[in-house]
């Protein structure tokens, strides 16, 4: 089945890149120079000028090489949106059980942002597939072994605020993967069009993840 596929996908790379309002004119580039480094999946928030024809030009140039999906998705009709388009999965900030049912029924992968424990469940007994604990920044890597005590069975990727000092640590605890936007998409590259700049921070994500994995087995 197409979906396990692309969840083992985005979960082996363990590293999903936020690309936030990034310029139509620069996209291909960003996307290029972070499949280079070995990012699984690239998000493209929804706020973004001109979106839906940024996920379907990924889409048509890299095919198979990563996933590309929509972020700070908020509704269903959004989410509809950008499986249109050829989104291959759907980030939401929040719990929303519509955008859920939504991406579940078209078979892409429903990533909803969460925060307490109650919002864990409820999402996955919703039907989301990975649940995305936001701010990772301000809840720290410990929230997430703690969450784990008693919700081992639910996959948990932290967002906002991963940064190449703290990936370790999260990983460590008990994320399959992460999501990374300032701390990976560096905004002065991108600005000077340095874009090997962003290959070389997803490789050095990549790698601490990969050994961060080995050392825990």
């Amino acid at each position: 089945m197409e979906k396990l596929k692309n969840i083992g996908r985005l979960t082996d790379s363990g590293l999903v890149a936020v690309i936030r309002r990034p310029k139509m004119e620069q996209i291909s580039s960003i996307a290029e120079a972070l499949v280079k480094g070995g990012v699984g999946a690239l998000e493209i928030t929804v706020d973004t000028p001109g979106v839906f024809r940024m996920i379907e030009k990924i889409k048509q140039e890299f095919g198979q090489q990563v996933l590309v999906g929509a972020g700070t998705v908020l509704d269903a009709e959004t989410a509809k949106t950008a499986i249109e388009a050829g989104s291959d999965f759907i980030f939401s900030p929040i719990v929303d059980e519509k955008t859920i049912e939504t991406t579940i029924r078209y078979g892409k992968i429903s990533i909803p942002g969460v925060m307490t424990p109650t919002e864990v469940v409820r999402a996955y007994q919703a039907g989301a597939d990975i649940l995305k604990v936001f701010p990772a920044s301000s809840l720290g890597p410990n929230y997430l072994r703690e969450l784990r005590g008693p919700l081992g069975h639910i996959p948990l990727m932290p967002t906002g605020g991963v940064s190449l000092d703290n990936v370790s640590e999260f990983i460590k605890n008990g994320a399959v993967a992460v999501g990374a936007g300032g701390t990976l998409l560096n905004k002065e590259a991108i600005a000077e069009e340095r874009y090997e700049v962003l290959t070389d921070i997803a490789r050095n994500f990549v790698s601490i993840i990969k050994k961060t994995r080995e050392e825990s087995k």
